[in-house]
């Protein structure tokens, strides 16, 4: 017994030696400097604020669970109580809980001496960890952390909820604060808090902030290192997600969603087309404009006449990139486009179905948001399961905006060669003029898409062509049609892809198809 005396408490003057003796873990090296110093703060009541920045699934929750794990165990004959906020309850709170309760169930000191109360409180002897939510919606003024406050996923929690409510929890003994996070932008809690910490650091020389990127942890675990090049073959080096959540790099608040470099990913060498080419899979989205009435009063009568544009795009779609391993997604070609401005649906409706039963799309998104409902009811009667019908709002575009940035990143989606057609006769030049002219249109307004992220552990982005902005050269109004009308490509990759479907590929050949390139 003695012995065993000895070996506790020479265990609980190192949580290294601590976690690897009672969990059987070995602590990446990375993380053993974050828990020493942490440990280091709480023991010696110093204070401390440290803030920890790990790429995605680099093993911070486990270390704050071992974190946790170590203090219940070396207090337990201390009435002290420990508080971590997660911005939500469920799934994250609860996942924090789930990983604590397994450190428990495995760890040699720990696994019969723990309790569970009220669903949230966690105890060993006299010291108690308390899970809470940090939603705006919560009150959970009132909790008191005299040992240690955890606030996890730190980006996602607002900042006038800690300052008012989670802040003085800690106040009565100064007690220790980590704040864990990844990357995001430059205005959240985690950032704010690293600012501060990073001052405080330069001054005494106490490393207060561990910020990590992947590259760092596949030095340690190479095989996170092949994960993170998978995603970053699939999404794309400049991807905001890969950018926060793998290489730490913080991403401005708000801007423009296409810099240079991003739209030179888009630009095609392939020509236009007006007709579908023999063996090829063709699809077609269709962003709706809101209907007007007074259509026979003329454009003129528009307070704003480009907003009621309809816009139709026509990918070919390139099933090799399937196959490719870092990718198994599509890839899209644009080839054709029309948009019709100030027209009723239901004066277009003909056109829209001929269209898609001329180039046999597999698929057709449609914007059935409002008055779009209408038509995409129509076309799906003729078109059946083509029809995918899709209804805007600020979740669904968020999410669209994200997949459509891991299509244009991962070099997925391109567009035809604009080709000069308008200062030619004839009717096939004036076609290649018009699909010039809405290429153009196109990168102009990629141009002019402004995002902003919005606060919360949502992740969610607010992008378009701000209402009213015009191109300062012309004066011209700019919008977002077309780009949505690409966006929507990126719908289709959930979507089950067979290229041996006779439905899939257009059959025959096609007389027409001299005429792509014009």
């Amino acid at each position: 017994m003695t012995h065993l005396i000895e070996l506790i408490k020479k265990l609980l003057r190192d949580v290294v030696l601590f976690v690897r003796f009672t969990s059987g873990i070995r602590l990446r090296k990375y993380q053993e400097a974050v828990a020493r110093a942490v440990i280091d703060s709480v023991v010696h009541q110093k204070g401390y604020g440290f803030v920890v920045i790990f790429p995605r699934q680099s093993g911070k929750n486990e270390l704050q669970a071992q974190l946790q794990a170590f203090l219940l165990t070396l207090f337990s004959s201390q009435p002290c109580e420990m508080v971590q906020i997660s911005p939500t309850w469920r799934p994250q709170t609860e996942n924090a809980m789930h990983k604590l309760e397994s450190v428990l169930r495995r760890n040699l000191i720990l696994r019969d001496r723990w309790e569970k109360h009220y669903g949230h409180v966690y105890q060993v002897g006299r010291a108690r960890l308390v899970f809470l939510s940090g939603s705006p919606t919560t009150n959970i003024v009132g909790a008191t952390a005299n040992l240690l406050l955890s606030i996890d996923e730190a980006q996602d929690i607002l900042m006038a909820k800690f300052d008012k409510e989670i802040i003085p929890m800690a106040a009565s003994t100064n007690a220790t604060r980590v704040f864990w996070g990844t990357a995001w932008t430059a205005n959240t809690l985690l950032a704010r808090e690293e600012k501060a910490a990073r001052v405080l650091q330069a001054q005494d020389g106490v490393q207060r902030v561990w910020r990590l990127n992947c590259e760092q942890v596949a030095n340690e675990v190479p095989p996170y290192g092949r994960f993170v090049a998978d995603q970053v073959a699939r999404l794309g080096r400049n991807h905001p997600l890969v950018k926060t959540q793998y290489f730490s790099e913080d991403i401005d608040a708000e801007g423009g969603l296409f810099p240079p470099e991003r739209i030179a990913l888009l630009y095609g060498t392939f020509p236009a087309q007006v007709k579908p080419s023999t063996g090829q899979v063709y699809v077609m989205t269709l962003d709706l404009a809101g209907e007007d009435e007074q259509t026979g009063q003329g454009l003129e009568s528009f307070s704003n006449p480009a907003r009621d544009a309809t816009a139709l795009t026509i990918a070919r779609v390139n099933l090799t990139s399937l196959t490719d391993p870092g990718l198994l997604s599509p890839s899209y070609e644009i080839v054709y486009r029309q948009q019709w401005v100030g027209t009723r649906h239901t004066e277009i409706y003909g056109q829209i179905l001929s269209l898609a039963m001329d180039w046999r799309v597999k698929y057709l998104v449609c914007d059935a948001t409002g008055v779009g409902a209408g038509l995409t009811s129509f076309l799906a009667r003729p078109l059946g399961t083509k029809v995918i019908p899709f209804m805007f709002n600020p979740k669904t575009k968020s999410d669209l905006g994200w997949s459509f940035l891991a299509m244009v990143d991962s070099g997925r989606l391109k567009t035809y060669a604009s080709q000069d057609g308008l200062q030619r006769s004839g009717e096939k030049n004036k076609l290649a003029g018009q699909l010039s002219y809405l290429n153009d249109l196109f990168f102009k307004q990629l141009q002019f898409t402004e995002y902003e992220i919005q606060p919360g552990p949502e992740k969610r982005i607010a992008w378009s062509v701000p209402n009213g902005r015009r191109d300062p050269g012309t004066g011209e109004l700019i919008h977002d049609d077309l780009v949505i009308g690409a966006a929507m490509l990126s719908l289709l990759d959930a979507r089950r892809w067979d290229v041996n479907s006779p439905a899939a590929v257009v059959q025959g050949h096609d007389p027409l198809d001299d005429m792509k390139g014009f």
